[in-house]
């Protein structure tokens, strides 16, 4: 099952069963696109590259800062930095971040999830999983 044209929400955390190809599979279902993953559920991204992470394209994420203590951003397949005024921001509400790759970013936040923390993730997609 693919999310619909439009719809972009599914209502629960849910760990990433694989990704790749553009985007990610979770809950039985696929998205195509970048994803964010919160306490309220999972989210597109509408998110393409390093360069796109704002503290605009992450305003859900600071919104939902008082449910999470640690935010993964998978930054594509490399490494990136963020810009600091993000990093200041969501410091100030007390969350932890890393900007790692897709994929360690998913590795952790699956561990993270499975132990019960408050986790969220912000993936940009990618199209080989490593």
């Amino acid at each position: 099952m693919a999310w619909e044209a439009g719809q972009g929400h599914y209502p629960y955390q849910a760990t990433i069963d694989a990704y790749g190809d553009g985007g990610f599979r979770f809950a039985e279902m696929s998205h195509r696109g970048s994803l964010i993953c919160l306490p309220s559920g999972m989210y597109a991204w509408h998110v393409e590259a390093a360069g796109d992470v704002t503290l605009v394209s992450l305003a859900r994420v600071i919104e939902s800062a008082d449910n999470i203590d640690v935010l993964l951003i998978g930054m594509g397949p490399d490494i990136a930095a963020i810009p600091p005024e993000i990093r200041a921001t969501l410091r100030e509400k007390g969350v932890i971040v890393e900007a790692v790759s897709t994929g360690s970013a998913i590795r952790t936040y699956n561990v993270l999830l499975a132990e019960n923390r408050a986790v969220g993730a912000a993936l940009i997609s990618v199209e080989k999983a490593r």
